[in-house]
Protein backbone atom coordinates (compact mmCIF):
# COMPACT_ATOMS: atom_id res chain seq x y z
CA UNK A 1 0.00 0.00 0.00
CA UNK A 2 1.69 3.26 -1.01
CA UNK A 3 0.81 6.27 0.64
CA UNK A 4 -1.57 9.05 -0.99
CA UNK A 5 -1.01 13.00 -0.85
CA UNK A 6 -4.07 14.46 0.40
CA UNK A 7 -3.70 17.23 -2.13
CA UNK A 8 -4.63 14.41 -4.53
CA UNK A 9 -8.44 15.27 -3.54
CA UNK A 10 -10.35 17.98 -4.73
CA UNK A 11 -11.32 18.36 -1.21
CA UNK A 12 -9.06 18.09 2.05
CA UNK A 13 -12.09 16.59 3.83
CA UNK A 14 -12.94 14.24 1.74
CA UNK A 15 -9.48 13.18 1.93
CA UNK A 16 -9.82 12.60 5.97
CA UNK A 17 -13.16 10.57 5.74
CA UNK A 18 -11.46 8.51 3.55
CA UNK A 19 -8.88 7.42 6.04
CA UNK A 20 -10.07 8.50 9.92
CA UNK A 21 -12.99 7.50 11.69
CA UNK A 22 -15.22 10.07 13.53
CA UNK A 23 -15.67 10.28 17.00
CA UNK A 24 -18.84 11.29 19.17
CA UNK A 25 -17.47 14.07 21.33
CA UNK A 26 -19.62 12.55 23.91
CA UNK A 27 -17.22 9.52 24.29
CA UNK A 28 -14.29 11.57 24.62
CA UNK A 29 -13.21 13.59 28.22
CA UNK A 30 -10.73 16.04 28.36
CA UNK A 31 -8.20 16.08 31.09
CA UNK A 32 -5.39 18.57 31.36
CA UNK A 33 -3.18 20.77 28.45
CA UNK A 34 -0.18 18.80 27.69
CA UNK A 35 0.96 21.30 24.93
CA UNK A 36 0.15 23.65 22.12
CA UNK A 37 1.35 26.15 19.18
CA UNK A 38 -0.07 29.16 17.22
CA UNK A 39 -2.87 27.33 16.07
CA UNK A 40 -3.88 24.27 18.18
CA UNK A 41 -3.77 22.87 21.58
CA UNK A 42 -3.15 19.54 23.12
CA UNK A 43 -4.66 17.96 25.50
CA UNK A 44 -4.41 14.04 27.54
CA UNK A 45 -8.04 12.77 27.37
CA UNK A 46 -9.93 9.26 28.08
CA UNK A 47 -11.69 7.94 25.14
CA UNK A 48 -14.71 5.57 25.68
CA UNK A 49 -14.39 2.75 22.87
CA UNK A 50 -17.54 0.96 21.14
CA UNK A 51 -17.18 -1.75 23.42
CA UNK A 52 -17.02 0.73 26.53
CA UNK A 53 -13.25 0.05 27.26
CA UNK A 54 -11.79 3.51 28.32
CA UNK A 55 -8.16 4.58 27.02
CA UNK A 56 -5.79 7.24 27.07
CA UNK A 57 -5.40 9.29 24.56
CA UNK A 58 -4.14 12.78 23.06
CA UNK A 59 -6.26 15.29 21.41
CA UNK A 60 -5.66 18.15 19.39
CA UNK A 61 -7.78 21.09 18.98
CA UNK A 62 -8.15 23.16 16.38
CA UNK A 63 -8.24 27.08 18.59
CA UNK A 64 -11.22 29.25 17.33
CA UNK A 65 -10.80 31.98 15.23
CA UNK A 66 -8.58 29.24 13.07
CA UNK A 67 -8.71 30.31 9.42
CA UNK A 68 -10.00 28.41 6.50
CA UNK A 69 -6.17 27.48 5.64
CA UNK A 70 -5.68 26.55 9.24
CA UNK A 71 -8.54 23.98 9.14
CA UNK A 72 -7.33 22.69 5.83
CA UNK A 73 -3.79 21.97 6.66
CA UNK A 74 -5.78 20.26 10.40
CA UNK A 75 -7.57 18.13 7.85
CA UNK A 76 -4.55 17.44 6.00
CA UNK A 77 -2.25 16.39 8.96
CA UNK A 78 -4.80 14.08 10.22
CA UNK A 79 -5.54 12.36 6.76
CA UNK A 80 -1.43 12.03 6.38
CA UNK A 81 -1.22 10.20 10.36
CA UNK A 82 -4.66 7.41 9.20
CA UNK A 83 -2.98 6.21 6.34
CA UNK A 84 -0.10 4.47 8.44
CA UNK A 85 -0.27 1.42 10.63
CA UNK A 86 3.01 0.32 12.42
CA UNK A 87 4.02 -0.22 16.06
CA UNK A 88 6.23 2.90 15.77
CA UNK A 89 4.77 5.38 14.25
CA UNK A 90 1.94 7.31 15.82
CA UNK A 91 -1.58 5.81 15.88
CA UNK A 92 -4.63 8.06 14.57
CA UNK A 93 -7.52 6.71 16.60
CA UNK A 94 -9.93 9.33 15.04
CA UNK A 95 -11.30 12.72 14.50
CA UNK A 96 -14.45 15.35 15.54
CA UNK A 97 -15.14 17.32 12.61
CA UNK A 98 -19.30 17.48 12.53
CA UNK A 99 -19.00 19.89 15.88
CA UNK A 100 -16.65 22.33 16.42
CA UNK A 101 -13.59 22.43 17.82
CA UNK A 102 -12.39 20.30 15.60
CA UNK A 103 -10.05 17.89 17.47
CA UNK A 104 -7.68 15.18 16.22
CA UNK A 105 -7.28 12.02 18.78
CA UNK A 106 -4.31 10.05 18.84
CA UNK A 107 -2.86 7.44 21.06
CA UNK A 108 -0.94 9.13 24.24
CA UNK A 109 2.34 8.26 25.09
CA UNK A 110 3.42 8.52 28.67
CA UNK A 111 6.79 10.11 27.98
CA UNK A 112 5.87 12.58 26.07
CA UNK A 113 8.50 13.49 23.31
CA UNK A 114 11.71 11.94 23.12
CA UNK A 115 13.56 15.32 22.99
CA UNK A 116 12.46 16.00 26.76
CA UNK A 117 12.71 12.27 28.12
CA UNK A 118 16.35 12.17 27.12
CA UNK A 119 17.39 15.59 29.16
CA UNK A 120 14.96 14.54 32.07
CA UNK A 121 16.72 10.86 31.57
CA UNK A 122 20.33 12.04 31.15
CA UNK A 123 22.66 9.54 32.28
CA UNK A 124 20.07 7.24 33.32
CA UNK A 125 19.24 5.10 30.30
CA UNK A 126 21.43 2.49 29.73
CA UNK A 127 23.48 2.45 25.86
CA UNK A 128 20.88 -0.57 25.33
CA UNK A 129 17.86 1.38 25.98
CA UNK A 130 19.13 4.43 23.55
CA UNK A 131 20.02 2.14 21.03
CA UNK A 132 16.64 0.38 21.28
CA UNK A 133 15.06 3.79 21.08
CA UNK A 134 17.37 4.62 17.86
CA UNK A 135 15.90 0.91 16.16
CA UNK A 136 12.20 2.02 17.32
CA UNK A 137 12.58 4.81 14.96
CA UNK A 138 14.38 3.24 12.27
CA UNK A 139 11.29 0.33 12.13
CA UNK A 140 8.84 3.44 11.50
CA UNK A 141 10.93 5.77 9.37
CA UNK A 142 11.84 2.37 7.22
CA UNK A 143 8.09 1.64 7.26
CA UNK A 144 7.03 5.32 6.21
CA UNK A 145 9.91 5.10 3.58
CA UNK A 146 8.24 1.68 1.73
CA UNK A 147 4.86 3.75 1.36
CA UNK A 148 6.96 6.58 -0.44
CA UNK A 149 6.35 9.08 2.67
CA UNK A 150 8.73 11.46 2.90
CA UNK A 151 8.96 13.17 6.77
CA UNK A 152 10.73 16.24 6.16
CA UNK A 153 11.36 16.98 9.70
CA UNK A 154 12.91 14.57 11.66
CA UNK A 155 14.04 15.18 15.00
CA UNK A 156 13.95 14.13 18.99
CA UNK A 157 11.54 16.69 19.47
CA UNK A 158 9.09 14.94 16.87
CA UNK A 159 9.32 11.61 18.26
CA UNK A 160 6.92 10.42 21.06
CA UNK A 161 8.32 7.65 23.72
CA UNK A 162 5.71 5.30 25.63
CA UNK A 163 5.90 4.21 29.58
CA UNK A 164 8.21 0.94 27.98
CA UNK A 165 10.33 3.02 25.84
CA UNK A 166 8.53 2.06 22.60
CA UNK A 167 9.75 5.69 20.19
CA UNK A 168 6.94 6.33 17.70
CA UNK A 169 7.76 8.48 14.78
CA UNK A 170 5.33 11.69 15.09
CA UNK A 171 4.25 15.43 13.72
CA UNK A 172 3.43 14.81 9.98
CA UNK A 173 2.87 18.94 10.25
CA UNK A 174 1.70 20.92 7.94
CA UNK A 175 3.11 22.17 4.45
CA UNK A 176 6.72 22.72 4.56
CA UNK A 177 7.73 25.12 2.25
CA UNK A 178 11.19 26.51 1.58
CA UNK A 179 11.69 30.17 2.54
CA UNK A 180 12.81 32.19 -0.67
CA UNK A 181 13.60 35.27 0.71
CA UNK A 182 16.50 37.12 0.28
CA UNK A 183 17.05 38.02 3.60
CA UNK A 184 16.95 34.43 4.95
CA UNK A 185 19.50 32.94 2.45
CA UNK A 186 17.59 29.34 2.27
CA UNK A 187 18.91 28.98 6.06
CA UNK A 188 15.67 27.37 7.10
CA UNK A 189 12.38 26.42 6.04
CA UNK A 190 8.99 27.33 6.81
CA UNK A 191 6.40 25.16 8.10
CA UNK A 192 2.96 26.21 9.13
CA UNK A 193 3.91 25.13 12.78
CA UNK A 194 7.14 27.64 12.49
CA UNK A 195 10.66 27.61 11.22
CA UNK A 196 12.32 24.88 11.68
CA UNK A 197 15.90 24.79 11.91
CA UNK A 198 18.58 23.33 9.31
CA UNK A 199 20.71 21.15 11.99
CA UNK A 200 18.73 18.48 11.19
CA UNK A 201 18.38 18.66 7.34
CA UNK A 202 20.58 17.34 4.75
CA UNK A 203 22.44 20.46 2.49
CA UNK A 204 20.66 19.41 -0.57
CA UNK A 205 17.29 19.46 0.92
CA UNK A 206 18.25 23.28 2.20
CA UNK A 207 20.15 24.48 -1.19
CA UNK A 208 17.89 22.61 -3.88
CA UNK A 209 14.08 21.22 -2.41
CA UNK A 210 15.24 17.72 -2.80
CA UNK A 211 13.57 16.34 -0.18
CA UNK A 212 13.82 12.67 -0.17
CA UNK A 213 13.89 9.17 1.71
CA UNK A 214 18.18 9.57 1.58
CA UNK A 215 17.17 13.36 3.12
CA UNK A 216 15.11 11.88 5.60
CA UNK A 217 18.20 9.10 6.46
CA UNK A 218 20.43 12.22 7.08
CA UNK A 219 17.98 13.25 9.77
CA UNK A 220 18.30 9.62 11.32
CA UNK A 221 21.95 10.13 11.54
CA UNK A 222 20.87 13.83 13.54
CA UNK A 223 18.84 12.30 15.28
CA UNK A 224 20.98 9.24 16.78
CA UNK A 225 23.38 11.76 17.94
CA UNK A 226 20.89 13.35 19.82
CA UNK A 227 19.57 10.02 21.69
CA UNK A 228 23.58 9.03 22.28
CA UNK A 229 24.31 12.39 23.80
CA UNK A 230 20.95 12.66 25.72
CA UNK A 231 19.08 15.57 23.99
CA UNK A 232 21.87 18.26 23.26
CA UNK A 233 21.54 20.41 20.59
CA UNK A 234 23.49 19.23 17.32
CA UNK A 235 25.85 21.97 16.39
CA UNK A 236 25.60 23.75 19.83
CA UNK A 237 25.34 27.26 19.78
CA UNK A 238 26.32 27.69 15.98
CA UNK A 239 23.90 29.63 14.03
CA UNK A 240 21.72 27.89 11.02
CA UNK A 241 24.72 29.97 8.79
CA UNK A 242 27.74 28.73 10.39
CA UNK A 243 25.49 24.97 10.47
CA UNK A 244 25.18 24.95 6.78
CA UNK A 245 28.63 26.49 6.06
CA UNK A 246 30.43 23.99 8.06
CA UNK A 247 28.42 21.24 6.67
CA UNK A 248 28.56 21.76 3.19
CA UNK A 249 32.40 22.03 3.83
CA UNK A 250 33.13 18.91 5.16
CA UNK A 251 32.45 19.03 9.24
CA UNK A 252 30.65 16.27 10.79
CA UNK A 253 29.20 16.34 14.30
CA UNK A 254 32.15 14.70 16.86
CA UNK A 255 30.62 11.12 18.22
CA UNK A 256 28.89 12.08 21.96
CA UNK A 257 31.01 11.53 25.06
Amino acid sequence: RMYIDPSNYGDPMEALMSVAKEINKDDLKLEIVIGGGEFADVYRGVLTNEDKTQEKVAVKILKPGSSHKNREDFCVEASIMGQFDHPNVIALKGVITRTRPMMIITEFLENGSLENFLKSNDGRLTTLQLVGIGRGVAAGMAYLSEMNFIHRDLAARNILVSDNLAAKVSDFGLSRELDDSPENEQSEYQTQGGKIPVRWTAPEAIRYRKFSSASDVWSYGILLWEIMSFGERPYWTWDNFQVMDRVEGGYRLPAPM
